[in-house]
């Protein structure tokens, strides 16, 4: 028998149903606010670890106010707005189709109006603070903006307005916009579902009530406009109408009488609609609705058009000069080169063998940094990492140390952990055991061994206590290549520092640094193992007391946390300051505000080679600036991970308003350590952008501008086709000074031509000099050859071209390194080391080493084993070629030799093509014999240095089949 009642499962089943539903909306809202609470409060103990904890807050702070206040007036005048509409609903409705349709929907909705006008207001103020709320910089630089005391000729308003109040008037602009234009859509919807407006039937389509309403709402957004129409004016001064950046003619004398014009039409317009409330009828609002838009087609479209058709472009040139000038000199100022000198060069160079050879030996005794850090990444791969599970970048870094009494360009690198060893990969080992690198290598710039390998300062595992660079903390917990985040310092825990030949076969330590945050609770356990997803950090019994987490710890990512108000250069480097090492990034003040002045996209003025092609170097964003400075000095400690911010840039306005905003953040320039100072060097990054902006704004005459034929080009790289020449760091003597001094340098050509316009440099040594930039231009009737050309003559001298053909025997490829263009004797000197790669095997390593020294002075054109020798073969000194005649040029039998290895070596590569073997087996006996021959004729020629340790031999073997690796130009 059942006492069952009838239904009482299917209310049951109901009610489970109705509590199910509650129950997940609930877990799903604890565990929002669960990784909510994870990931700020994890932040905040990180910022904590820094020593930047105010930053971190500060932030959070403005995004709240925003996200909130926004969002709360969003919400609040959009609800008021529909809360008003339904109100002014009519209390009769008249029976039609419409209205039957409608019926359908308001009873569904009616019940639930409520919970759906909270719902929908909700998700909207939610969509505004997340929107508003991500332009924080905008709201605070505004409220500690700091004046430039630079006045804009147009409005006489100083350039803060521009970047910091223009910015943020346009935000609030924006936001007040936004919530008329979604109010009036939100009232409309209402009046319209219930019956305040109709589409279909006989009488007025809006009730009175409606009229006013949605006539009040209008006119808001009318007069909103009218402010925009003023504000616009001042935007005038970015425009790009005219033949440069900046209000051009037709702006200032049609476009700004029109906007101003505009404005106070729309003031009426906006008065037209709100006079709905007195009166019915929608006449006045449509004559206002059609006389704005006509006058802005008009006046704000047509008039600007017909004045730059028929005034301006007659006689363009006379009514853009003042506005030209304008541009110039404001470009020239906001990205910081209107103090850079352009010196004529070149129209005398030295010609006397006395002093060119004086100039040989000052050039030789100053040095020339031959050790591409772009291409010798390879060589301290395979020659220092000593472990597979250490790894060096793939582009090195050049700073300048004092070695011996004498400062030295020094190419350096840092030997950074890689993981475990494959196949013995585990969480301990990974996240406990291989925590760090070891070692700061470096070598010295103009020097190599005999073998053609870098001659290193520094090399040794475990640190040597002779290195004549002394470093007392040589282990890298934060670096470049740093695991995502490592456990280290519990007690007991064993770090490998790196192998030795002890029976252990490894030396550990254990973390004693201020950096990382404690992990030795089960509460921050649990916390980490939902920030990274990793169950072991909760789980493991490996992590002991006083144990501590490393994360966000590559350099970048630890100063763009502590500054965000910085734009990072994109390669920063270590040095070696006080036994410490330290990586030095370079941190920049950007703005797209500054009047008059020519944008840029930062990424593309940033690409090169090396950006392309390496993954030491990161990109840009192509974010658009005008504004660029090198404000700050950042520097981490690569053991601890401290971070100091040091102000470089005392003058910029930008810096100045942040560190009001992030109080005792950074520190003076006056608290730099010299030793410190004495390795910052003038950044890339800001250097790529300068040498974009001066390719044509080295021309300060208006009229030469507006014809811009005096206009300039970075140079093509030669070693990779189709990327731009990179900048190189390199110690050079300019013209007139008395010393070397370490620069920065890069070329020009003529836009469309493959000769040389102009010679670039700015000094990189901290001092009264630093960050001069200086432009050598080259004679207009007479300019040298450019990178491109220079390289093309490289492989086409039939003396350079049979050395690099013996070079690139045996399977070995020849990689060229950087072309470095040297001011010299009135000329330029070009200087490219031409490295060989060998192909891998038992006895050989696939590394570059040092081939040949490629140089060009003038029309002469040489390859040698040294620059010391091929200076002396292009300036006839001591040591040039024996087998010349006292005239200077080859000897009647080494001149036939040539020829004969020129017509082999086409006679070689023709088969080739042709697939013609027994051909090639021809002609390369026939290149044998020919490189005898001229062998013969060189017998009283110096001998070469030893040829690099399982390199091939400089002349092809006897022994050669016909299918050897055949030349390669």
């Amino acid at each position: 028998m059942s006492f069952r009642t009838p239904g009482f499962g299917r209310r049951l089943g109901s009610g489970r149903t109705r509590l199910v539903l509650p129950v997940l909306v609930a877990l799903a809202a604890v565990l929002i606010a669960y990784m909510v609470f994870t990931s700020i409060y994890t932040n905040l103990l990180w910022y904590r670890s820094v020593g930047f904890s105010e930053v971190y807050t500060t932030q959070l702070q403005a995004k709240v106010v925003l996200f909130f206040g926004s969002g709360l007036f969003m919400a609040l005048v959009v609800g008021a707005n529909v809360v008003v509409a339904y109100r002014l609903r009519p209390a009769y409705r008249p029976l039609s189709v419409e209205q039957q349709g409608l019926e359908r929907y308001r009873s569904v909705i009616d019940p639930r109006r409520k919970l759906i006008a909270v719902v929908m207001l909700g998700l909207l103020a939610v969509l505004t603070g997340s929107s508003v709320a991500g332009q924080w910089p905008v709201w605070l630089a505004f409220l500690n903006r700091t004046p430039f005391h630079v006045v804009d000729p147009q409005f006489h308003k100083d350039v803060s307005f521009y970047v910091f109040t223009y910015p943020f008037l346009r935000l609030l602009l924006g936001v007040i916009f936004a919530t008329v234009i979604l109010s009036f859509v939100a009232a409309l919807m209402v009046h319209y579902l219930y019956g305040g407006l109709r589409l279909q039937g006989p009488g007025d389509k809006a009730s009175p009530p409606t009229r006013a309403h949605l006539s009040v709402l209008a006119g808001l957004f009318v007069l909103l406009k009218a402010f925009a129409y003023w504000f616009d004016r001042y935007g005038l001064v970015h425009s790009e109408r005219g033949v440069s950046t900046g209000a051009s003619y037709t702006d200032v004398n049609a476009l700004l009488p029109a906007k101003t014009i505009l404005a106070v039409i729309a003031l009426i317009c906006a008065a037209m609609f709100v006079s709905n409330l007195l009166r019915r009828g929608m006449m006045l609002p449509g004559v206002g609705f059609t006389l704005l838009v006509l006058s802005a087609i008009l006046l704000g479209g047509l008039y600007p058009l017909l004045i730059q058709q028929f005034q301006v472009k007659p006689d363009e040139l006379a009514k853009e000069r003042a506005f030209i000038q304008r541009n110039i000199e404001f470009t020239r100022k906001a990205y910081g080169v209107d103090k850079a000198s352009v010196v004529p060069y070149g129209t005398q160079p030295v010609t006397d063998k006395k002093k060119l050879q004086e100039e040989s030996d000052r050039q030789r005794q100053d040095g020339v940094r031959l050790l591409d850090p772009n291409v010798v990444g390879e060589t301290f791969q395979q020659l220092q990492r000593i472990r597979p599970f250490y790894k060096f970048p793939d582009t090195l870094d050049v700073d300048r140390y004092t070695v011996d009494g004498r400062t030295i360009d020094t190419v350096v690198g840092l030997r950074e952990v890689s993981g475990a060893p494959s196949g013995q990969h585990s969480w301990v080992k990974d996240r406990m055991v291989y925590t760090h690198g070891y070692g700061f290598v470096s070598a010295y710039g103009d020097r190599f061994t005999s073998r053609g390998v870098p001659e290193f300062i520094t090399k040794s595992m475990p640190v040597a206590p002779d290195e004549k660079i002394k470093v007392a903390r040589p282990e890298i917990y934060f670096g470049e290549r740093s695991p995502r985040y490592s456990v280290v310092g519990g007690r007991g825990q064993q770090e490998l520092d790196y192998p030795d030949n002890s029976k252990a076969g490894q030396r550990s330590s254990t973390y004693t640094g201020e950096g990382g945050v404690a992990i030795d609770s089960f509460f921050r356990k649990l916390l980490y193992s939902t920030k990274f997803q990793d169950k072991n950090l909760l789980l493991s019994g490996a992590i002991k007391k006083d144990a501590k987490i490393l994360y966000n710890r590559t350099p970048r990512e630890m100063v763009h946390r502590a500054a965000p108000w910085l734009t990072l250069d994109g390669d920063p480097y270590p040095a070696v300051v006080g036994g410490r090492i330290v990586w030095i990034v370079d941190g920049y003040t950007a703005s797209s505000g500054y009047p008059y002045a020519e944008q840029t996209s930062l990424g593309e003025a940033t690409r090169d080679t090396i950006t392309d092609t390496r993954s030491a170097v990161a990109q840009q964003a192509n974010d658009h600036i005008n504004y660029m400075r090198n404000a700050v000095k950042a520097t981490v400690d690569a053991y601890d991970g401290t971070v100091h911010l040091y102000q470089w840039d005392t003058e910029d306005p930008i810096t100045k308003t942040w560190m009001k905003v992030f109080k005792g953040t950074v520190q003076p320039r006056s608290s730099i350590p010299p030793e410190l100072e004495a390795h910052f060097r003038y950044p890339q990054d800001l250097f790529k952008v300068q040498r974009k902006i001066l390719s044509k704004y080295h021309v300060t005459d208006p009229a030469a501008f507006f014809s811009g034929e005096g206009f300039w080009e970075v140079p093509e790289d030669p070693g990779a086709k189709g990327k731009r020449q990179p900048p190189y760091y390199q110690s050079l003597r300019t013209p007139g000074a008395p010393a070397t001094n370490f620069s920065l340098t890069t070329v020009f050509n003529p836009r469309g031509n493959g000769q040389l316009a102009a010679f670039m440099s700015v000094s990189c040594t901290p001092g009264p000099g630093y960050g001069k930039i200086e432009i050598l231009q080259m004679p207009r009737n007479a300019q040298p050859a450019g990178p491109g050309q220079v390289q093309s003559s490289f492989e086409t001298d039939s003396q350079v071209k049979n050395d690099l053909f013996a070079l690139r025997q045996g399977g070995t490829k020849t990689v060229p390194g950087n072309l470095l263009t040297i001011p010299f004797a009135g000329g330029l000197l070009y200087v490219e080391p031409m490295y060989a790669k060998t192909a891998g095997g038992s006895e050989q390593q696939p590394y570059p080493f040092l081939g040949k020294v490629l140089v060009q002075f003038g029309d002469s054109i040489t390859a040698a084993n040294s620059l010391r020798e091929a200076l002396n073969q292009i300036l006839g000194g001591a040591g040039g070629p024996a087998a010349t005649t006292p005239g200077g040029k080859l000897s009647p039998e080494a001149q036939k030799a040539v020829g004969e290895l020129q017509r082999a070596v086409d006679a070689y590569e023709k088969a080739q093509r042709e697939g013609n073997y027994p051909a090639m087996g021809e002609a390369w006996k026939q290149i044998k014999d020919a490189r005898d021959a001229l062998a013969a004729a060189q017998q009283a020629k110096p001998p070469a240095a030893p040829a690099p340790s399982g390199s091939p031999s400089p002349s092809p073997s006897p022994s050669a089949s016909p299918s050897a690796t055949p030349p390669r130009d």
